[in-house]
């Protein structure tokens, strides 16, 4: 796995503060000349070209104007947003359950090949609507957050699922069979979850990769995450989301999904591990 998992939401940003440097450097301006056109500080024109203050659109429109290249506004400020919308904190959306589930939202659209592994969870396309509250429920807790909107969210979640009502586009899962045994929810939530994998796995498109606890593995157990396409990987982490687009990070987890599903069992034996996780239930 990359070292920092945030590198490329970081390299976004220190892309921008670069920019800005280049901007005034060909300005001829000096920063203090800037800042005390802006009517800044003179210590804010460092710690916006060094990375360390994420520049507002404000704060690029004024840099852009004094510097005479009004036309890198645009181009800057839709730059900046991208490189916050790679590192989203769960707080600064957690008020909301829909907008959560909004997230990302371009990339269901974008891409015909989904591939998810998660060591904790049933991954979106096949949960019921019940296990997606329950999932949505507890995260308010943890989090001591208070979204109103769960009912909402539920409906967008499972209104996701016309993505793969295309024939063309194709989703490829790997959970751990841990996944089938935990009780983090009722069992009768769990119990109607897992019988739903059964029905929902025969889903020609669709395929449900289980590895089994005993499984020979080469690849140990990481954080959830899901590869859109070739392109993008979103990362779900305990206080974060982050959304990787680094072609050699994106590598090291195609890689590790490739891995994950070498041990993991399909078909037939998968369904003997659901049924059996079904029984435990009885």
């Amino acid at each position: 796995m990359a070292s920092s998992p945030s590198s490329s939401a970081q390299q976004a940003r220190q892309a921008i503060a670069d920019r800005l440097r280049e901007i005034l450097r060909d300005s001829g301006l000096t920063a203090r000349a800037l800042a005390r056109e802006a009517g800044w500080d003179e210590t804010k024109c460092s710690r916006l070209i060094h990375a360390r203050t994420p520049p507002s659109d404000e704060d690029i429109r004024r840099w852009c104007a004094i510097c005479g290249v009004p036309e890198e506004i645009p181009n800057l400020i839709a730059a900046t947003r991208n490189a916050e919308s790679a590192y989203v904190e769960w707080r600064r959306v957690q008020r909301s359950q829909k907008r959560m589930q909004d997230l990302g939202l371009s990339l269901f659209e974008a891409n015909d090949l989904y591939r998810f592994y998660s060591s904790n969870l049933v991954p979106w396309p096949l949960q019921t609507p019940e296990y997606m509250r329950a999932i949505m429920t507890r995260f308010d807790e943890f989090h001591q957050a208070s979204a109103s909107d769960i009912n909402e969210a539920v409906k967008t979640r499972v209104a996701r699922r016309r993505f793969l009502d295309n024939g063309s586009r194709r989703c490829a899962m790997i959970i751990e069979e841990s996944v089938l045994r935990n009780r983090p929810f009722g069992d009768d939530v769990l119990r109607q979850q897992l019988r739903y994998l059964l029905t929902g796995m025969r889903q020609p498109n669709l395929s449900l990769g289980i590895i089994p606890l005993a499984a020979q593995r080469s690849q140990k157990l990481t954080e959830t995450f899901h590869i859109y396409g070739d392109t993008t990987v979103s990362i779900e982490l305990v206080s974060a989301i982050i959304t990787i687009t680094q072609p050699r990070e994106i590598a090291l987890y195609v890689r590790a999904f490739n891995d994950l599903a070498s041990a993991a069992v399909y078909g037939d034996r998968a369904k003997a591990l659901i049924t059996s996780a079904i029984s435990a239930l009885e």
